[in-house]
C-alpha cells in the first residue's frame, strides 16, 4: 500500500525526481559591456568591518587628557567640573569666562592648564584705566626706517589669561570683539592673524562685587563657556591646608609637566569635529536654543552662535567620555555653560530672585528627548 502512495506522488510531480539542467530559463545571464552587473549585497561581516573601520580613534586624545588631568590634580584640590570644562573647551577651540569670588583658584587653574601644554602663554590683568591699544599693540615710528613699525601686544599669543576682566570699561572690552570671533585684528588697515590654537580664558568676580562692569552682551555672546566656581567642600578645604602645611604646592607648581605641543592640540581638535551627529540630535539642540527666544521669563533668547557652540561642546564631551558619537547626555551637559551667559531674565524674574542657569534647566526638562 505504501508503494502504490509512493507511485502516485511520483507521477502527480514528475519534475521533482528530474536532475536540474541548465535551459535558458533558469542559465544564468552574463553581464555585457553595455549591461553592467547588479550589485550584490555585502555580506554583512563586510559591512561590520567597514563601519567598525569608519570609526573615530580617540585613543590618543583619551590617553592625553588623562596625562593633562593627572598633572593639573598634582596642585588643584577638587574643582573637577571647572577642570573638564576647560578642557573641553580647548578641544571645541572656543574660549571660556571663569566665574568666582576671589581665592577659589580660578587664574591658577588657568595657569596650569597653560603649563601642560607648549604653547604661548600670556597674561593680561585688566584695570579700569587699562587701554586698547595695551592689549592689541600699537604703531611705533621708526626713525631709522622712517616709517611706522607694528608693535604686537600681549594678545599675540596662543592662551590668553585675562584676570579680572570686568574691571575694565566697554571701551577696552570691545578690542576683544574681533580677536575672539575672527582670530585676527586689524590694525591701521592691516590684519594680523592669530597663531592656532587660539583661546581666551577670562576671570572675572561676580557683578555684585565693587569696582566691575557688566560685560557686553556681544562679548559675553563670543564665549564658549561660562564657568561657575564654586567653593571647596569641607573635604577639599581640609586637603588644601593641608597641602599648604606641608609646602607641597609651592613644591610641585614648578613640576607641572608640559604635555602636548600646538600642533597635538590642532590634532585633537581635528579628531572632536569628526565626532558622528544623528539628525534627531541637531533637531534637539535647535529646539533648546529656539525654546529661549519664546520663553516668557527671558528678555533676550540665544543667538545661532550659541546653536553652533552647543554642537562643538557636545561634540567635546562625547569624546571626552571616549564615545564617537553624541547623545542626548552630551546636549544637556553642555547646554547649561553654553547658555547661561547668552540669555537675559527679565527684570520681573530677576527681582524674585530667579536665575537665567534655573531657566535653561526647566526648557531642558521640557524639551522632549530624541529616541
Amino acid at each position: 500500500m505504501e508503494d502504490h502512495n509512493e507511485e502516485q506522488i511520483n507521477e502527480q510531480n514528475p519534475e521533482e525526481n528530474q536532475p536540474i539542467t541548465n535551459t535558458p530559463e533558469n542559465t544564468p545571464v552574463e553581464p555585457t559591456e553595455n549591461e553592467p552587473a547588479a550589485s550584490a549585497p555585502k555580506p554583512r561581516a563586510q559591512e561590520e568591518t567597514l563601519e567598525f573601520q569608519s570609526r573615530v580613534d580617540l585613543l590618543e586624545l583619551q590617553a592625553n587628557i588623562v596625562r593633562i588631568k593627572e598633572q593639573l590634580q598634582r596642585v588643584l584640590v577638587g574643582q573637577t567640573d571647572m577642570v573638564d570644562l576647560l578642557i573641553v573647551s580647548l578641544l571645541a577651540g572656543g574660549h571660556s569666562l571663569i566665574e568666582g569670588v576671589p581665592g577659589v583658584a580660578k587664574t591658577i587653574t588657568a595657569r596650569l592648564l597653560a603649563k601642560t601644554l607648549n604653547i604661548g602663554f600670556s597674561r593680561i590683568q585688566f584695570t579700569p584705566d587699562l587701554m586698547p591699544s595695551d592689549i592689541l599693540g600699537t604703531s611705533i615710528f621708526d626713525m631709522k626706517k622712517s616709517e611706522f613699525e607694528f608693535k604686537k601686544g600681549p594678545i599675540f599669543s596662543n592662551m590668553i589669561l585675562i584676570d579680572e576682566i570686568n574691571r575694565a570699561p566697554a571701551k577696552t572690552q570691545a578690542a576683544l570683539f574681533e580677536v575672539m570671533e575672527e582670530r585676527q585684528i586689524t590694525i591701521d588697515g592691516n590684519k594680523f592673524p592669530m597663531d592656532p590654537p587660539f583661546m581666551v580664558l577670562a576671570t572675572q568676580n561676580p557683578v555684585e562685587q565693587e569696582g566691575t562692569y557688566r560685560l557686553p552682551e556681544a562679548q559675553l555672546d563670543r564665549f564658549l563657556f561660562k564657568i561657575e566656581v564654586g567653593y571647596p567642600t569641607l573635604e577639599d578645604e581640609v586637603e588644601i591646608i593641608s597641602r599648604e602645611h606641608r609646602l607641597e604646592d609651592k613644591q610641585k607648581i614648578d613640576q607641572i609637566d608640559t604635555i602636548i605641543e600646538a600642533k597635538d592640540i590642532i590634532k585633537l581638535q581635528s579628531i572632536v569635529t569628526k565626532i558622528r551627529v544623528e539628525e534627531n540630535i541637531l533637531k534637539y539642540i535647535a529646539e533648546l536654543v529656539v525654546n529661549t527666544r519664546n520663553n516668557a521669563f527671558l528678555y533676550l533668547g540665544a543667538s545661532p552662535r550659541a546653536t553652533i557652540s552647543i554642537l562643538k561642546a557636545s561634540k567635546a564631551f562625547a569624546a571626552l567620555n571616549a564615545r564617537d558619537f553624541v547623545t542626548p547626555e552630551d546636549i544637556k551637559r553642555a547646554a547649561i555653560p553654553v547658555l547661561q551667559h547668552r540669555v537675559i531674565v527679565t527684570p520681573e524674574r530677576e527681582m524674585e530672585g530667579i536665575t537665567a542657569k534655573q531657566i535653561i534647566t526647566q526648557i531642558i526638562e521640557n524639551v522632549e528627548i530624541p529616541r
